[in-house]
């Protein structure tokens, strides 16, 4: 485990600090959520002053529930609010980045500037836009940044309340689409140990609940199917419709339950000018090589990319012809 090895020096860098500060990416999901609220106890079990820095204005429903049922528990900031909290000496500020080691992704891309002292805690691989003056401590053999912070917690010996547990594990449930994609013998003894500290799987399904309209909005793209090489599911939305980063994710984790698929590509509007790709793999399709061709990125098993100004087909004949290029043909 990558984040016991360098637990070490992460220990120094948090013990020099007065204030730290944590962030995730932008859009937060259960994973980012789970995993900053799970260092956020470490840090309060280590009686640090610490914040977690949230500018997104909207969340999907699980990531909504908890910052409903923490509120109050949790000190949360706008980016905005950074500067007024900074210990006067430099030095003795801590920034953490979870679930994402790419700049454009934080919540906050100005805040990395504001603070020297960086560490980035991720289980996705680096690119080109990876933060380059950060302490790294990355694993992508780990299924989610919910499971390499469980298991910090256990390093330090740390028990924390059900709630918590429940909601690490929910970051896991959802990266690994139920124990489906990227699960290895860790991940599995992660969720065991979640639930020895009292984690409720029937919480984390509450948490994974959907909402029914956003359901059948997604389940129109079910429709619109089309089988490459008769291995990958590819759908993609008619232009009039904008769905969330998480909608697009979702329909593709779905399609990888159907038989013989092994690989699955969803496009959709994600704003007025923007047009995202999610994909996703159960292996035998590397997402990463194939997204990071057209400016997106991910890993083995999963990954995004976004495009401004460009049509749904547009980006539909891109994507297709990296997948030809993969394939050989």
């Amino acid at each position: 485990m990558v984040i016991i090895d360098k637990k070490k020096k992460l220990t120094r860098k948090i013990k020099k600090a007065k204030n730290i500060f944590i962030m995730a990416h932008k859009d937060l999901d259960l994973d980012a959520l789970g995993s900053s609220i799970g260092m956020y106890v470490i840090l309060q079990k280590k009686k640090k002053k610490c914040y977690l820095v949230i500018d997104d204005t909207k969340h999907e429903l699980g990531v909504e529930k908890i910052l409903k049922e923490l509120e109050g528990c949790l000190t949360i900031i706008k980016s905005s609010e950074v500067e007024s909290k900074l210990h006067r000496r430099q030095e003795k500020n801590l920034l953490l980045i979870l679930d994402t080691n790419k700049k454009e992704l934080v919540q906050n891309e100005d805040t990395l500037k504001k603070i020297k002292n960086k560490v980035v805690i991720d289980h996705h691989n680096l690119g080109k836009t990876s933060i380059k003056d950060a302490f790294m401590i990355m694993d992508d053999e780990a299924s989610s940044t919910c499971e390499m912070v469980t298991n910090l917690l256990e390093g330090y010996d740390i028990e924390i309340d059900s709630y918590y547990a429940t909601v690490l594990l929910s970051g896991i449930v959802l990266d690994t689409n139920n124990f489906m994609l990227k699960t290895t013998s860790n991940t599995y003894y992660t969720a065991y140990y979640l639930s020895s500290l009292g984690a409720s799987a029937k919480k984390v399904q509450y948490l994974l609940k959907q909402d029914l309209l956003e359901y059948t909005e997604r389940e129109k793209l079910l429709s619109r199917i089309e089988i490459i090489n008769d291995k990958i599911a590819f759908t993609k939305a008619t232009p009039y419709t904008i769905y969330r980063r998480e909608d697009l994710a979702k329909i593709a984790d779905t399609l990888l339950f159907f038989n013989d698929i092994e690989a699955s590509f969803v496009v959709g509007k994600i704003g007025k000018n923007t047009v995202g790709v999610s994909g996703r793999s159960l292996g035998n399709y590397n997402i990463e090589d194939i997204l990071t061709n057209i400016g997106g990125g991910g890993d083995e098993y999963n990954g995004a990319a976004k495009f401004e100004k460009k049509s749904i087909s547009k980006v539909e004949e891109l994507l297709k012809k990296e997948i030809k290029k993969q394939e050989g043909e």
